[in-house]
């Protein structure tokens, strides 16, 4: 048997990983590279393999990094099925058909540019369209957390809770080769256990191959209540002379800050809070996010009730049309703006910064992880300028980084989540990280707890 790494190996997003036994071969994630200037070209390469000769996929979670290029996969070829959690398959159903409208607005946009600098025509077509997204979504087959599904003969999964966002998970798989069975274990991406609304990961106790993620994997989150006094201190220091802008993705993290404003309007900490979702895909995925209660932890069942009674609540907006996002700019102070995308390189957030950033009384809470080449990256690096629709931007206004807010794990959680196991796997492998981190949590692993450890390299194939 043997794992091949097409995407994710050190670096964080476009996770992908192709396994091949005798009898099938399958992926676990199709995911999309987001951040820098050679991300649009990656994306657009021609698969490793052979999109038909692929039996099945299985989803982590919704996310476009592990999501985002299954149309793509679609369009080349692929018929099969696509397994994945309930929350994640309705999420799907929002986030691709979205992703789609991107990649068509990019490729007329890339064609526009094209005729304007070489004279002549040109068409570039899209890395998928929005058929292909809906084909795609026609594939989805939706699996509840703790079942136990057989997708090929002689492969055996099951979907356990990630804790990262609404439907996220852990994919635990058997695979037998040749009456030999190999359990191998997909962490996915792992929340931060005592985060509020939705569960802790789930322990896994046995895995003979591990594929483990490490986004923060050198370094750990504030805590919680640390966190929480850090917001209200940016909150409460700026909105009397300027606004809040949050750079948050549409799943999770904009669910995730509501969460945390909303409490602390019910205990009193912060009052007359003006909050304003500008992203439609936001709406979506919050409004899906209620209709999986269930999935909540106690905290977030007890708050969902004080809303739903809808006493002293806080102002809350989520706005719809284009001019309605336009005339958010023009408040001057006292607004919370919520925004996608979560890394600032697209959608509505870039012309809030655009208008907010050269201002020295607005602040931008980053509440999220930045890839490298990415506008959110550039600002978490103190740049004093930054190019924004074609303009060049100021940065006047304050930066503040709040980690205690990440929906991934943190170093210490990481390596508590791996002390589940009652005996190290004979191999594990470190991905979804940038090389630094990822290193760094191999070394503590090798070196603390004597485990077998690898950081592959991109592309890189390993024999089981």
């Amino acid at each position: 048997m043997n794992i091949t790494f097409l995407g994710a190996a050190r670096e964080v997003t476009g996770s992908c990983y192709l396994i091949e036994s005798a009898d099938t071969r399958f992926l676990v994630d199709c995911g999309m590279v987001q951040g820098g200037r050679e991300a649009p070209a990656r994306n657009r390469k021609p698969f490793a393999f052979d999109p038909k000769s692929i039996d099945f996929v299985l989803l982590t979670h919704a996310h476009i990094d592990h999501s985002g290029l299954l149309p793509k996969l679609t369009r080349a070829g692929y018929q099969g099925p696509i397994y994945t959690t309930a929350a994640t398959a309705d999420l799907l159903h929002v986030m691709l058909p979205d992703s789609a409208h991107i990649q068509e607005s990019d490729a007329k946009r890339a064609e526009r540019r094209a005729r304007k600098t070489r004279g002549k025509d040109t068409t570039l077509a899209p890395i998928y369209t929005m058929q292909d997204a809906q084909e795609c979504l026609h594939e989805v087959h939706s699996i509840a957390y703790d079942q136990e599904l057989t997708p090929h003969a002689g492969v055996r999964c099951r979907f356990r809770d990630a804790g990262h966002i609404l439907g996220s998970a852990i994919i635990e798989l058997w695979v037998t080769e040749r009456s030999q069975t190999t359990k191998l274990v997909f962490s996915g991406d792992l929340g931060q256990p005592g985060r509020p609304i939705l569960r802790d990961p789930t322990a896994i106790e046995e895995a003979d191959i591990l594929v483990i993620e490490s986004t923060y994997g050198d370094r750990n989150h504030k805590d919680l209540a640390t966190t929480r006094e850090e917001l209200i201190g940016l909150v409460e220091h700026t909105l009397e002379r300027g606004n809040v802008i949050v750079p948050a993705f549409a799943v999770g993290r904009t669910q995730e800050v509501l969460y945390h404003l909303h409490r602390l309007a019910r205990d009193g900490r912060l009052n007359d809070l003006k909050i304003f979702v500008d992203s439609p895909m936001a709406t979506e995925a919050t409004r899906i996010t209620r209709q999986h209660l269930d999935l909540f932890d106690e905290a977030a069942k007890e708050l969902s009730t004080w809303h739903a009674e809808g006493k002293n609540l806080p102002y809350l907006r989520f706005t719809a049309s284009v001019d309605e996002s336009k005339a958010l700019n023009q408040i001057r102070s006292g607004a919370i703006i919520i925004s996608a995308s979560g890394m600032c390189d697209a959608g509505r957030i870039k012309h809030h910064l655009r208008h907010n950033l050269p201002r020295h009384e607005c602040s931008v809470l980053i509440t999220g992880f930045q890839a490298t080449g990415t506008l959110g990256r550039r600002l978490v690096d103190g740049a004093k300028r930054v190019r924004i629709l074609g303009e060049d931007i100021p940065v006047r206004a304050e930066i503040y980084t709040v980690g205690g807010l990440s929906a991934h794990a943190d170093r210490r959680a990481l390596l508590s989540w791996a002390g589940s196991f009652r005996k190290p796997p004979a191999r594990t492998f470190v991905v979804h990280g940038e090389e630094a981190a990822a290193l760094g949590l191999a070394e503590h692993l090798r070196a603390e707890r004597g485990w077998t450890v690898t950081v592959p390299e991109p592309g890189q194939s390993v024999m089981l």
